[in-house]
């Protein structure tokens, strides 16, 4: 018989134990091993997992457990260090409060938006990457003292929990999550009555939502429910699920988390007194409309449009993960005009200004979508690829938006991503002194020189052994849903063995990861899983969208070839994979693969979390590992980029290179026993792992390069921008804009004592001097640079370096002025020059910021490239 309500029971405990409901609200205990002991000692069966949720054991509890507990000496003494630790790390100064007493200039705080969220387990808002390394984020601006306000939805089925058919054939379950039972605490006004953000839709209608906190460490995280009483049945649903529905639930979802996110960290401020944010972060473009309702918030203060779009832009940091067109969501422009003007959102700002920011003006765009990652990037004066391969890859997708500059100086930077060690090295890998813990800056916590070979190697064996129980308990559950009785599944007793060589590999399913492509030549496969001396075992996880026909094939096609009694104790497929699955499976692997279609995955922060716990990579050299790889860290598998004629052919060269890799290189040296049956060399590529990887993949290193490269710098340069500075700043892109047009490069001659025959002599000087029509612009207006390096047989410039030129006189009748400058002949080879005329003012992020350049034509110049000897 169903209920006709459900509530949620919350116990109450005895006055003593009343400090284990803040540590059970403070999601630090996710990442604190103490806290989570604690926890442990009071769970009355003593068998769940450490990192069970606190809020929902302590729902069952019974009292007479708790009275216990509350006359337990050593319990109370245990919880009063854990209390006090707590209230240290939330109150005491930490690496950005040490900054700002040595002077730096930093934000007051920073606003982080993201679609998803992956903290916890306990709290499932993220469906892989883009949300796993959003909450690390928010758990190393903790640890470091970043005071940080996280911005996300909350999803009410999350994004869906996965299960196999008997076939094999992915099938998608939607549990309904009560926020009651979840680690959050409704945002409420003074008056007790909860805090509402509401959004003005099409026909008067009104989306409202309310606003969970999660408490992660020193940081907020700002939830936005739409699931309230005031919403009307299709507006309740908008926070339905994560990544679901057609295109206009999708543009609300965005809506909400943009505009009425904004809205929520203002409320959150003015009822808790925290610092207003002069920076906001947009975690990819999902949150993109929060740059819409910050210029909204400014021209209620008098600015106009243009005016607050400098603001905005000022302040605002935009960070891509795609690298590939088709990543990015895209609206129909009709759709999203609906929503925007005097009939919806933003009334008094017309609609064609806000479908100018995300419109694709550029070759091969569409003219009748709008991009959010177009207008990601025109509202911030700051933004960034995930891992310097992603940058460069990044800078070259989004180059349309600045026509006329190298791809290399689309200003599009790189912060590499980083991994939260508190989170995803395992307990065992600290005992040893091993981990980089990395909660301070500080790096790693331990000296491995120390260690002997004998501990590292019974360390990898035991976290081994933990994945083949894991593993086995996990496949059994699997085996059942799938329909199978008790009595067939004997055989799971000898899946894995914990003395075999482990392969890991688990992520999302979209093509490009290609899942399948060990399954290649399957023969070789088999042979690899059941060679006689070095045999190889691989666990393997992973979720497809529900909308992803082809990812579930793929899922399929792998599970078929696991479900053969000749191999399936040697290869497993884990369903439903989640934070508390990997949380066993990077400690467990000894080898985590990776091989997408380079250079399609941006980052790939899971091998990351594998080499914090001592596993070595096998990967293509693509995101992170393209930057870090070395030989005593893994192996890089080759591709096969520019040799390949179709993705098929191109498929077996990896394949086959993959293969050889694991017969010839891998297994063998894990194999390879000295007298004391240790793989000396195998422990030495574990220990240098750790010692010399581990550093550089933290989160801590990542979120300190964001405050000191992104955040600062975008601080001071919303400081500057006062409402007059702001005006002043948008008046004058309006007037370059303008005059634009009309500057042009008239003339560019060179001379040189030691030029003989189109050759000159290294160490020689060019005297340049340039005539420029400026077209009713001041000399203080642009910049003349030439720019110089070694040219091709296109005569492309490689490796180019820019030299700024000097006004060298008034102008002319027809407003032309005279540059001159040296240039340094310091290199040999082909070597070419050319000049060209950016905007300048001291408020630009760089002179590319405009997209505005100009170059001699073909007939300026009186002499082209030179060849030095």
């Amino acid at each position: 018989m169903k209920a006709i309500r459900r509530f949620t029971v919350r116990p109450v405990l005895p006055e003593p134990l009343r400090p284990l409901s803040d540590l059970a609200r403070n999601l630090r205990w996710s990442w604190h091993t103490e806290t989570q002991e604690l926890f442990r000692a009071a769970d009355p069966e003593g068998r769940r997992p450490s990192d069970t949720d606190p809020v929902r054991l302590l729902g069952t509890v019974p009292a007479a457990r708790l009275a216990e507990l509350a006359g337990d000496q050593h319990f109370m003494r245990r919880l009063a260090e854990v209390s006090e630790d707590l209230r240290e790390y939330l109150g005491g100064p930490r690496w950005y409060q040490n900054q700002l007493a040595q002077g730096a200039e930093l934000p007051a705080a920073i606003a982080y938006f993201s679609p998803e969220f992956g903290v916890t387990a306990a709290l499932p808002q993220y469906s892989g990457g883009l949300g796993i390394l959003a909450g690390d984020h928010l758990k190393a601006a903790s640890d470091l003292g970043v005071p940080l306000i996280g911005v996300g939805l909350l999803y009410r089925h999350g994004y869906f929990r996965q299960s196999l058919s008997r076939d094999g054939w992915q099938q998608e379950h939607y549990p309904v999550l009560d926020p009651n039972e979840l680690p959050l605490t409704l945002l409420r006004e003074a008056d007790g009555t909860p805090s509402r953000v509401v959004l003005a839709l099409p026909g008067g209608r009104s989306l409202y939502a309310s606003i969970w906190q999660a408490q992660v460490g020193r940081v907020p995280l700002l939830l936005l429910d739409s699931d309230v009483e005031e919403n009307a049945p299709g507006e309740r649903d908008v926070t339905d699920r994560l990544y679901g529905g057609g295109s206009d639930h999708r543009l609300l979802q965005e809506m909400l988390l943009g505009i009425g996110g904004v809205r929520a960290v203002r409320t959150y401020c003015r009822l808790t007194g925290h610092a207003d944010p002069e920076v906001f972060h947009t975690n990819e473009g999902h949150a993109g409309f929060l740059g819409l309702e910050r210029i909204r918030e400014l021209s209620e203060k008098g600015l106009d449009f243009d005016a607050a779009l400098e603001v905005v832009r000022a302040g605002a940091v935009f960070t891509t993960h795609t690298p590939v067109p088709a990543g990015i969501d895209r609206f129909d422009r009709q759709l999203v005009a609906r929503h925007f003007g005097d009939d919806g959102e933003l009334p008094g700002v017309g609609a064609e200004k806000i479908l100018r920011l995300g419109m694709e003006t550029y070759d091969g765009g569409e003219p009748g979508l709008f991009n959010m990652a177009v207008m990601g990037l025109r509202l911030a004066q700051r933004a960034n690829g995930v891992s310097t391969l992603h940058g460069a890859v990044s800078r070259e997708m989004f180059s349309g938006l600045w026509p006329g500059f190298d791809p290399s100086e689309v200003p599009i930077t790189s912060v590499t991503n980083g991994v939260h060690a508190p989170t995803w090295v395992a307990p065992e890998v600290l005992r040893l002194g091993a981990g980089a813990r990395d909660t301070t800056g500080d790096g790693p916590a331990g000296h491995l020189d120390a260690v002997p070979d004998r501990e590292i190697w019974d360390l990898r064996r035991g976290l081994r052994e933990q994945l083949v129980a894991e593993v086995r308990r996990r496949l059994h559950a699997s085996w059942r849903g799938r329909g199978a009785g008790t009595a067939e599944l004997g055989w799971i007793d000898g899946v894995l063995d914990p003395d075999v060589l482990t392969i890991g590999f688990a992520r999302r399913v979209p093509s490009y990861k290609r899942l399948t492509l060990m399954l290649h030549d399957r023969d070789r496969l088999r042979e690899l899983l059941l060679h006689p001396t070095h045999p190889i075992q691989i666990v393997v996880a992973g979720k497809a969208h529900p909308a992803d026909d082809g990812g579930k094939r793929l899922i399929q096609e792998l599970v078929r070839f696991a479900d053969d009694p000749r191999v399936r104790h040697r290869i497993v497929f884990l369903p439903d994979y989640g934070m508390g699955m990997a949380r066993k499976l990077y400690p467990g692997c000894d080898v985590w693969l990776n091989n997408p279609l380079r250079p399609l995955e941006a980052c790939g922060t899971s091998g990351m979390k594998a080499a914090l716990n001592g596993c070595l990579n096998l990967s293509v050299r693509d995101g992170w590992w393209d930057e870090w790889f070395g030989p005593d860290f893994g192996w890089a598998i080759p591709t096969a980029d520019g040799s390949a004629t179709d993705e098929e052919r191109r498929d077996e060269l990896e394949a086959n290179a993959l293969y050889a890799l694991i017969e010839d290189r891998v297994a063998p040296r894990f194999y390879d026993r000295n007298a004391e049956d240790l793989p000396e060399r195998w422990i030495e590529m574990v220990r240098s792992t750790l010692a010399d990887l581990g550093p550089k993949v933290l989160a801590g290193r990542m979120v300190r390069e964001y405050v000191e490269r992104l955040y600062a710098p975008a601080a001071r340069s919303r400081r500057a921008l006062e409402p007059a500075a702001a005006r002043d700043l948008a008046a004058w892109k309006t007037r370059v804009r303008a005059a634009w047009p009309q500057v042009t490069v008239d003339h560019v001659e060179a001379t040189a004592d030691t030029v003989v025959g189109g050759s000159a002599e290294l160490g020689s000087t060019l005297a340049l001097r340039v005539r420029i029509a400026l077209g009713g612009l001041d000399p203080e207006d642009v910049e003349v640079q030439v720019v110089a390096g070694r040219v091709d047989s296109g005569d492309a410039i490689a490796e180019a370096r820019t030299f700024p030129l000097k006004p060298a006189g008034g102008h002319d009748l027809e407003d032309r002025w005279l540059y001159e400058g040296p240039l340094a002949l310091d290199r040999t080879g082909p070597y070419g020059y050319t000049v060209r005329v950016l905007p300048a003012h001291p408020l630009l992020a760089s002179g590319a910021e405009l997209g505005l350049v100009a170059v001699p034509n073909a007939s300026t110049a009186d002499g082209g490239g030179m060849l030095l000897r």
